[in-house]
């Protein structure tokens, strides 16, 4: 048994047992991940497949329990490997990093850049989605960090570094009616326009719907996108009112848009920077986090380490986008 079959192993579950996928993520050809898998199972005595012609269909139940000490032996032997380029100060490596695609857009270019001047054989590899992409994609171990936001609870995680609080935006074309209230904005004025936001905002347990609801309001979502220049896009267009984080206003706002408070309608949201406990941080990983959150390296690794708890304050964008410029 080899530590490389137990990897190819939980690619395979990991692509939904997409062999195909599974062997691009490894860097292996089909055949050769599917002959490692085959020895593994002769050696073990047992399937860890059912199979229905050359088709993966399901894991055995053994190899549901097989899968269980995999994991922890994979994730140790990553960070033997992290722990060796650490102490011998290598500066190249690979960080993977799953977020929203306003994170990538609107938050995260200039740490990147100030990360790449300290370490330019780093490649970065953004995943922007969902947040339950996001989130998915850390516990399989495909990220090394992921940052998502919410308005209530924490997300889950192992780790939880919360990094600043923000607000969302009504943005409205110039001439628009909203703009002329002479008065702040209020849902009874949005419940008669169809609304133009992000993805979530079609669930049920989105803070947008709750919001509504808890006015006795029905909220018209005519049209949904995961980027906020889409949304710009679609309310230039004239397909409705758009609802926007306050961090794409920098980028979408102009002459012919006009951005309307909303704080007061929906609840403040706050974004995480989430880690594993059972990943040690490669030197560069750790001076991303510090950079984000605003704290020492050292600091970083004693709450990562599960020494210490964040004790940095939590600012909101409107001081946090500054200062993260100041980063650069």
């Amino acid at each position: 048994m080899t530590l490389t079959q137990l990897r190819y192993f939980a690619a395979i579950v990991d692509a939904g047992l997409n062999i195909t996928l599974a062997a691009r993520k490894v860097h292996a050809t089909q055949s050769g991940l599917s002959k490692q898998i085959k020895q593994l199972e002769e050696e073990l005595g047992f399937l860890l497949f059912t199979r229905r012609a050359r088709s993966l269909t399901a894991l055995t139940p053994a190899a549901e329990r097989v899968l269980e000490h995999a994991r922890p032996l994979l994730a140790h032997a990553a960070n033997i490997r992290a722990l060796s380029e650490n102490l011998r100060r290598e500066s190249g490596g690979e960080l993977h990093i799953a977020t929203t695609h306003t994170q990538a857009r609107h938050v995260l270019p200039p740490v990147l850049a100030a990360l790449k001047r300290s370490y330019p054989q780093v490649a970065m590899h953004l995943a922007p989605g969902g947040d339950g992409e996001s989130l998915a994609r850390l516990a399989r171990g495909e990220a090394d960090l992921a940052i998502v936001s919410s308005s209530g609870d924490p997300p889950p995680g192992d780790i939880r570094l919360p990094l600043y609080h923000w607000e969302r935006v009504v943005v409205v074309p110039a001439r628009h009616r909203l703009t002329r209230l002479g008065r702040p904005l209020q849902l009874d004025d949005l419940v008669h326009y169809p609304l133009v936001s992000y993805e979530s905002s079609r669930e049920p347990g989105s803070s947008l719907q709750r919001a509504f609801r808890a006015a006795a309001l029905e909220p018209q979502v005519a049209v949904t996108a995961r980027d906020a220049d889409l949304i710009a896009t679609y309310v230039r267009s004239g397909l409705g009112v758009g609802i926007v984080a306050e961090m794409a206003l920098e980028s979408i706002q102009g002459e012919d848009l006009v951005a309307l408070p909303a704080d007061h309608l929906l609840p403040t949201c706050t974004t995480w920077l989430l880690l594993r406990r059972d990943r040690l941080l490669r030197d560069y990983t750790a001076e991303l986090v510090a950079r984000m959150v605003g704290a020492d390296v050292r600091d970083v690794r004693r709450v990562a380490g599960g020494e210490a708890t964040p004790e940095w304050p939590v600012p909101h964008w409107r001081e946090t986008g500054t200062l993260l410029r100041r980063r650069r």
